[in-house]
Parts: structure tokens; sequence; C-alpha cells
């Protein structure tokens, strides 16, 4: 067995396949870390409420840290919010944390220099892999999710909303990365065979902000 690990969680199939391939070589995923807008209480980018999140975390049987950051954060804001969480955690004896990425290597670097200064290692667990692959891994395994979040720059917009099959994949244009590795698109899982039952939600009206990105909205049933 080796060291714990925390896992940056965004809610989405990276995430989650990046926790699927830690836990087959035996990896102790002890926590989930989310980064939140703390005056929305949504997840920072897929703008998914933090309460969804916690019902992934609940599903899968792992604890979730929150991150609060402030709306519209600056950059030295938000590493400054990041370096402390990253100091709690290590005093609570975890020095690893693992990331989904695959392949933006400007990603990685920033990620390892920012936590390399703070005694943390960095883990990409889904490092290099095929990412048309690797997301016909994610259907054939079970895996359900939907889209929450376009880059209408990259990807239109009605691709938003959608769930991810084998026809959404199949419908992808050519240029856009079959995993959205590029931010054309993001996802949230909602079932999958790591969840201990299936998250449930609704949805709600799709909205674009700052012209560009579409975001499908998405509420606790209740």
């Amino acid at each position: 067995m080796t060291d714990p690990v925390a896992l940056s969680w965004s809610g989405g199939k990276d995430s989650l396949l990046a926790l699927a391939a830690l836990q087959a070589r035996g990896v102790d995923v002890v926590e989930l870390l989310v980064n939140v807008v703390d005056s929305t209480g949504r997840a920072v980018m897929h703008d998914v409420p933090a309460e969804l999140l916690r019902e992934q975390s609940s599903a899968l049987g792992v604890g979730c840290r929150e991150i609060r950051l402030p709306a519209r954060a600056s950059n030295a804001e938000y590493e400054a919010t990041v370096a402390t969480a990253m100091r709690a955690l290590r005093a609570d004896g975890v020095t690893r944390v693992a990331f989904g990425d695959l392949h933006l290597t400007d990603v990685r670097a920033y990620r390892e220099a920012q936590l390399d200064a703070l005694g943390i290692e960095a883990v990409f667990p889904l490092w290099g892999r095929d990412t048309a692959r690797l997301m016909a891994d994610f259907l054939r395994e079970g895996h359900r999710a939907i889209v929450i979040c376009v880059d209408t720059e990259q990807l239109d917009g009605s691709y938003c909303g959608r769930y991810v099959t084998e026809r959404f994949l199949a419908d992808l244009p050519a240029g856009v990365d079959a995993a959205g590795e590029n931010g054309e698109y993001h996802t949230f899982v909602f079932d999958s065979p790591l969840f201990a039952h299936e998250v449930s939600f609704r949805t709600g009206e799709q909205v674009t902000r700052t012209n560009r990105f579409r975001y499908q909205e998405l509420a606790h049933p209740d």
C-alpha cells in the first residue's frame, strides 16, 4: 500500500477516472479536494452546487474537503488560498495530491511547482493516456455523466446538457478532443460502479456567461 493521496475533484469524468486508476493500483485516496466559490457555494469552473459534489463524496465513501475561494479570485488570491489548504492537508499527514490531467504540460508544470514549494508531491495517474480510448473505457466500465459546460469557442453550445454516450462521442467534430482535454466540455458524473448509489439531480435552464461558456444548471432534487 502506498502513502495516502488526496484527489483534486471537479465532479467530472477525469476526476472519476483518476480515482479509479488510483484505487486500481491500491492507492488509499483519503479525501476529495473541491474548489468552491464561497459566495455561491458552487464548484469553480464547472459551476456545480457543492451539495452535489458532497453527494458524490458520500456515494464514493471518500471524505470531501472544500477549498473556499472568493468570487473572481485573482491568481494571487487563488494561490494563497490553495497554499493554506495544502498546509492543512500536510498537517493531517497527507503529502501527495492527485490530478486528472492528461496531456497539458503547462498545467502539469504549474501544479508541480505550486505543490513542490509546499512539500507536497503532485500525482498524475492518467497522464499520457489516449483520450479516445479513455472515453471508450469510461462508457464500457459503466460510468455515466452529463455535459454541464461547453466552451462555445471550441464546441457548439448544443452539446451542453447532453449525456456522454457513444453517440455523443461520435458526434464530436474533428479537432475536438474526445475527453475535452483542451477545455471543450466539462461533465458531472452521476453514476458509476464506484458509487454506492446513483447521485440524483434535476436540470434547470442553460445559461451562457462571458459570451463564451454555456452551462447546464444542475440542482439537488429536494
